[in-house]
């Protein structure tokens, strides 16, 4: 269904509070505990997070813009693309995230992908209007598209408005925005000895004239993540070592860890420049390989996961 002029959205319109069921009720509820249990290390932000999916899901955010706006900024891999995927999934569900890669709209011809480049072309964003009434939008690497984009950007986050090149108006009110940006990762490495404070004001100001000032200045919490401490690689490889341990367990495969499991997949799965982005994969490989060893030796899979430092593995004695 389209829309040529603004609906409410769960009592956005209105002066009284929308009327939440008892399971959108503990979803906001729980939240601060699911961001805490998936989200390692960046303890900093996620209370701000919070607070603006509360206001936004309980009708208290301004009606003429998205339900909520962030830039999150800092390194590859500490977890910025997480924490949205964790957050609308346990507020909306999984089919409510539509992603956008910056790096693909670095030229004005590529607004026609996002609004219709021809009459009758809703684009990528008519359709996903289309789809849903309510979501998050992910940019990643917001300042590496076109200026043009980036005007298309300030719209939605000034008056959740675009119109697409069928001249209709769509309202995006019941989305919140996300920009995710790598602005300032070098020189966070670089000053790495210097205080929280100083880190974040650096790559604040550097954010701001990447993505321009009048951008910046309507995004509603601006969040710096830090540099992933080795005491939060543990507890991300943990995570995902006991998440393959339970699929692996229901399928028969009884599995116990050494004390050495945990240092070896940080060692494998975090990269100085991606971060823990390859830890998942690294998990899932070279725990499945212990456990296919097994298998093709006809033996069963169960015992100690540990590490044969000979053969740089994992097995199972």
């Amino acid at each position: 269904m389209w829309y040529t002029k603004r609906t409410p959205v769960r009592g956005k319109d209105t002066d009284m509070s929308p009327s939440l069921s008892s399971s959108k009720l503990t979803q906001l509820q729980t939240l601060d505990a699911v961001l805490a249990r998936e989200i390692r290390g960046q303890s900093q932000v996620l209370p701000r997070i919070s607070s603006v999916i509360r206001r936004g899901e309980l009708g208290l955010s301004h009606p003429l813009r998205p339900r909520g706006s962030f830039a999150l900024l800092g390194p590859t891999g500490v977890g910025k693309t997480e924490v949205v995927l964790v957050t609308t999934q346990h507020i909306f569900g999984a089919d409510r995230l539509f992603r956008f890669d910056m790096s693909e709209y670095q030229t004005q011809e590529s607004l026609g992908l996002l609004l219709g480049a021809k009459l009758g072309d809703v684009g990528f964003l008519g359709a996903i209007r289309e789809r849903a009434a309510e979501g998050s939008l992910l940019f990643d690497e917001a300042e590496k598209a076109h200026p043009r984009v980036l005007d298309l950007l300030l719209q939605l986050l000034d008056a959740a408005r675009l119109t697409t090149a069928t001249g209709q108006t769509l309202d995006f009110s019941g989305f919140y925005i996300w920009l995710t940006s790598n602005i300032g990762s070098a020189e966070l490495m670089s000053l790495q000895h210097s205080n929280e404070a100083t880190l974040e004001r650096h790559v604040l100001t550097r954010a701001q004239q990447s993505l321009r000032p009048e951008i910046f200045a309507r995004i509603n919490e601006k969040l710096v993540f830090h540099r992933l401490a080795y005491d939060h690689q543990l507890e991300i490889a943990g995570k995902f070592l006991d998440r393959q341990i339970a699929f692996l367990g229901e399928r028969g495969h009884r599995l116990e860890l050494h004390r050495d499991t945990l240092p070896f997949l940080v060692r494998k799965g975090f990269h100085p420049k991606l971060g823990a982005r390859p830890m998942r994969d690294a998990v899932e490989k070279l725990v499945g390989d212990a456990v296919a060893e097994c298998l093709l030796e006809s033996r069963p899979a169960c015992g100690v996961l540990s590490v044969d430092e000979a053969r740089d593995c994992l097995v199972v004695r």
